[in-house]
């Protein structure tokens, strides 16, 4: 029997974008603000992306971040989406999360990434001497994993104070099929970046199902799928609100990132034939329109995936449009 939307929890994902005319700090507000309101309107999770040197994200201090949204919350769980491994040491991690779980205990969420979230030059500006290229990423989640342990369980002589003996979910990001298989391995909750790479989707979902092995943490397989839904009260003005997103994206292609512009009336001024291709291959699977098309929409893709949570991103220039497409997304879900 399929899923309907009442039965799947939803969570947003949030990169803090800086728009054209405004500040990191604007950023910041926009990004509690919506966290607050997203915990009123029944949202699971509230998780931050980490990216470098991108003058439109300003989230790159995630866990920074991940408290002063806790902090301004109550209820929501706030989590990263995640932290990407490769670009700090373990401990470090351990010890940040470890605050953030003793600070706000039982709210806090580890998603973690392979990716630098980055250019290579900015990499290597995070990383200094440390080679890694995400190749070790199994050593180093099992490290990480090592410093959560009990004292008593624990092989480290080293010990994440604070971090050591808390119980913070780990969970696995990918958008491609290591981490659908390292996750399945390892029994933890996996999440997909289908609101990026779409034809991926259900290749890795259906590695991850398959070779999952019940863990102290899960006993079967669960999947949550990041998806772009830009929802507003028709389709024309959604379809509009959406070409800032459709912008950014172009920018990365162009290798020109930069703050989120604002909507324009026509992207066949914007792009060539080729670009709107491979855009399309990137975004393909973004949801947008109004209230009717959005639940149409989402149903189909429900179906289609079986995914058990939807972590919704929306890059929308205008702040009150940003809340109102959230908005319209969680009313379908009561």
């Amino acid at each position: 029997m399929s899923k309907e939307l009442k039965d799947i929890p939803i969570s947003v994902l949030d990169l803090s974008p800086v728009v054209e005319g405004g500040t990191v700090s604007d950023s910041l507000r926009n990004t509690l603000d919506l966290a607050q309101h997203a915990e009123k309107w029944g949202y699971n999770r509230y998780w931050l992306a980490e990216h470098h040197n991108m003058t439109g994200i300003a989230s790159s201090a995630t866990s920074v971040v991940i408290g002063h949204v806790a902090g301004g919350t109550a209820r929501i769980r706030v989590g990263s989406g995640g932290i990407m491994l490769p670009n700090h040491s373990p401990l470090v991690i351990a010890e940040h999360f470890g605050t953030l779980e003793s600070l706000f205990p039982g709210r806090i969420d580890l998603g973690l990434g392979r990716a630098p979230g980055t250019d290579q030059l900015t990499a290597q500006a995070l990383r200094r001497d440390r080679r890694s290229d995400g190749s070790d990423f199994p050593e180093q989640l099992a490290e990480l994993q090592e410093y959560f342990k009990p004292a008593s369980e624990s092989q480290m002589r080293v010990k994440a104070v604070p971090g050591q003996g808390l119980n913070i979910p780990i969970w696995l990001l990918g958008s491609s099929g290591f981490s659908a298989q390292l996750s399945a391995q390892l029994g933890l909750p996996f999440s997909f970046a289908s609101h990026f790479s779409p034809n991926n989707t259900m290749t890795a979902l259906n590695m991850y199902r398959h070779y999952f092995k019940p863990s102290d943490v899960l006993e079967k397989p669960y999947a949550m799928l990041g998806v772009n839904v830009i929802a507003a009260e028709t389709d024309r003005e959604a379809e509009r609100l959406a070409t800032s997103m459709q912008q950014q994206f172009l920018n990365l292609i162009r290798n020109r990132p930069g703050k989120l512009k604002a909507p324009v009336d026509n992207m066949d001024e914007l792009w060539t034939d080729f670009e709107k291709a491979s855009l399309q291959q990137q975004l393909g699977s973004s949801i947008v329109g109004s209230p009717e098309t959005i639940k149409a929409k989402l149903e189909q893709f429900i179906e289609e995936t079986d995914a058990d949570e939807l972590m919704i991103n929306a890059q929308i220039y205008d702040h009150k449009a940003r809340l109102r497409s959230y908005e319209i997304v969680s009313q379908l879900f009561k």
